[in-house]
């Protein structure tokens, strides 16, 4: 096919509500790629993608077009990671190229292996200077374990550090140690400087009047067309869940065989019809595509486009449309089972409602029910009280970022420590086994099998890295990594990358260690005082600063000693006639530890909470007044808050 510009190029969302975006007419293209973006440096894909907008000419000239398109999520764009697997379309002559993003932490692995369903090849992107990284390996395992073909794009090669000989050498290991059959390790291999949109075949520095040419062919040649049939029986797999305020739950998904038709009857295939059960039939209330800036109302969608239908509020992801004259259901989707779970309670602290919009057990539950909606590796659970629910996923970014997105909606909420999800397997109690990753320097090695020993971890294999660098693998109970990354990256200072997922299940391995300190609790309301905060730093660490709002059992601070103390932080200094030097001494604070969300809810323990509101982020106890948690604990009860 004769190189072209791209025609046409568009980014959607997958969970963009259809009412609020606009529309673009396009022809039907002769053939369809459908294709995955994986990087372990999200910065790269999404400038890719901004090259390809910016020289397109899709938008207005009233829009404008942000960096990093593709992260729209806010936190996403802070934290520099993909948590919503996403698409963009490209069109290069008369080919429809699907590009669909995909998160590369293990704890969104569920968007993972849902995008992976979406498409028949991978585009993987490697920093020029930086080579494979650990969450590079989870991807592409399972990208390999799907026999998917890859076009390998070594981006900003021109860095003044860049070393691509050497990246490609590490990548072509990566291949060597992960791929099944030959094939796999038979790949495209392209430069690129994706922020200036050029682009060459090779290992070289693209020339100044280069573009985005020999990407997009490759994409073409190496990536086969979508194989379905477009006249045969219908077959469309569901991999994504949204809601809208007007249509309902909407099912996303792609058309793998024959031709999905708005007023038409389709058949849904859940699991209830593998055992036997009726299929529901009848036609979609709406049946909308990607194409242009957003989605749009559509008649037919043929094998290989991507497709959001409503009218089913039955549908689950994994699911099957299928024609009802001839129902035949596709293989479901499997992802990995949470290994965390959480508690997540009504705001019951002296300074709850203040701040929130959303307070109560309901609004919580309804809430949490949506996430449920289209994330698939959340689990929702009730528990013996009602105005506390429990969340299950894959790891603790997972948990933080769902509590993070309810905290700026308005949410307030209290949450428990994670635990590990336990099962019974031949009788014998096991816990989740997880195995890391860590991309180190060689001093801090060391540092590594020292903060492991007793988290039960064991080092399975060292590997030569970067220069100066060791490539670190270890296996460890899930229950022993909660707040390990916070510890790592304190004791390397900040120089140790760590990725990690989960593998199975190992023996129960009995008690790990937790903090050293104990909690310096508040005991009474008021804001605190410098006089106060001067004595107590003495005594440990202070989380709060003075001027600060604080109740009876609110934690603010980690004792010296193992032992929680109960302490007056808002005690004034008494104003006398009496005049000494060291009297009138004014309090030199040391800066207060702020706790993030993620490092409060490694470092509570089993019987603290953390208080979660929209402008606070508090650590309190179950039991707030002294004389209860005494009592409670002489009676040894446990109390779910």
């Amino acid at each position: 096919m004769p190189p072209a510009p791209p025609a046409n190029l568009a980014v959607d969302p997958l969970d963009a509500p259809p009412e609020t975006t606009e529309t673009l007419v396009t022809t039907v293209p002769t053939s369809i790629r459908n294709v995955a973006l994986v990087a372990h440096v999200d910065h790269g894909k999404t400038t890719l993608v901004d090259a390809l907008l910016r020289g397109s000419g899709v938008f207005h000239a009233h829009q404008d077009l942000v960096d990093r398109v593709m992260d729209s999520n806010d936190q996403e764009r802070e934290r520099g990671i993909t948590i919503l697997a996403k698409a963009a379309s490209v069109r290069w002559g008369d080919v429809k190229i699907n590009l669909v993003d995909t998160p590369g932490h293990a704890d969104f692995g569920g968007e993972v292996e849902r995008a992976l369903a979406l498409v028949d090849g991978v585009l993987l992107l490697v920093d020029a200077a930086e080579g494979p990284l650990p969450q590079t390996r989870y991807v592409l395992s399972k990208t390999l374990a799907l026999r998917l073909p890859t076009v390998l794009v070594i981006n900003k090669v021109d860095r003044h550090d860049a070393r691509p000989d050497e990246v490609l050498s590490e990548v072509e290991e990566l291949f060597l140690d992960l791929a099944a059959d030959a094939d796999d390790i038979d790949f495209p291999i392209l430069s690129a400087v994706a922020r200036e949109g050029r682009a060459m075949t090779g290992i070289s520095m693209p020339g100044p009047d280069a573009d985005l040419t020999p990407l997009l062919e490759a994409i073409v040649a190496t990536i086969p067309a979508t194989a379905g049939d477009r006249d045969a029986p219908l077959q469309a797999i569901v991999t994504n869940l949204d809601a809208s305020d007007y249509l309902g739950r909407l099912a996303v998904g792609r058309v793998v065989r024959g031709t999905m038709r708005k007023d038409d009857q389709v058949a849904l295939l859940d699991e209830e019809v593998a055992e036997g059960a009726p299929a529901v039939t009848r036609k979609p209330s709406a049946l909308l595509g990607f194409e242009g800036i957003g989605r749009v109302d559509v008649d037919t969608r043929i094998a290989g486009d991507l497709f959001v239908i409503g009218g089913f509020p039955e549908v689950e992801i994994g699911d099957t449309f299928a024609d009802p004259a001839q129902p035949e259901a596709l293989p479901r989707l499997s992802v990995d089972e949470p290994v965390l779970r959480m508690t997540f309670g009504v705001n019951t602290s002296p300074l709850a409602g203040q701040v929130g919009k959303f307070v109560t057990s309901r609004q919580l539950k309804e809430r949490l029910d949506r996430e449920v909606l289209g994330n698939v590796s959340i689990k929702v659970n009730e528990t013996d009280t009602p105005d506390v629910i429990e969340v299950a996923g894959r790891g603790e970014l997972q948990l933080a970022v769902l509590i993070e997105s309810m905290r700026r909606e308005g949410y307030e909420m209290q949450v428990s420590r994670p635990e590990v999800v336990v099962k019974e397997i031949n009788g014998r109690r096991h816990e989740p086994l997880e195995r890391g990753v860590v991309d180190v320097p060689n001093e801090h090695v060391g540092t590594i099998t020292q903060a492991l020993a007793p988290r039960k971890g064991r080092v399975t294999d060292l590997a030569p890295g970067d220069t100066n660098r060791t490539i670190v693998t270890f296996e460890a109970p899930a229950r022993g990594l909660v707040g390990f990354r916070g510890q790592l990256l304190t004791a390397t200072r900040g120089t140790a990358l760590l990725h990690t997922h989960h593998v199975g299940w190992m023996d129960w391995v009995g008690e790990l260690p937790h903090r050293l300190g104990g909690a310096m609790l508040a005991d009474r309301k008021g804001p605190t005082t410098a006089h106060a905060l001067d004595n107590l730093q003495l005594r440990g660490e202070l989380f709060v600063g003075p001027g600060v709002t604080v109740y009876e059992g609110m934690v603010i601070g980690e004792g010296a000693r193992g032992a929680d103390m109960v302490v007056n932080a808002v005690r004034e200094k008494q104003q006398t006639n009496i005049r000494t030097h060291s009297h009138d001494d004014a309090a030199k604070l040391s800066p207060p530890k702020t706790h993030t969300l993620e490092t409060a809810i490694e470092w509570i323990a089993d019987d603290e909470l953390v208080e979660v509101t929209p402008d606070a982020i508090r650590i309190r106890k179950r039991i707030l007044a002294e004389p209860d948690r005494r009592r409670a604990h002489k009676k040894g009860a446990t109390v779910t808050v």
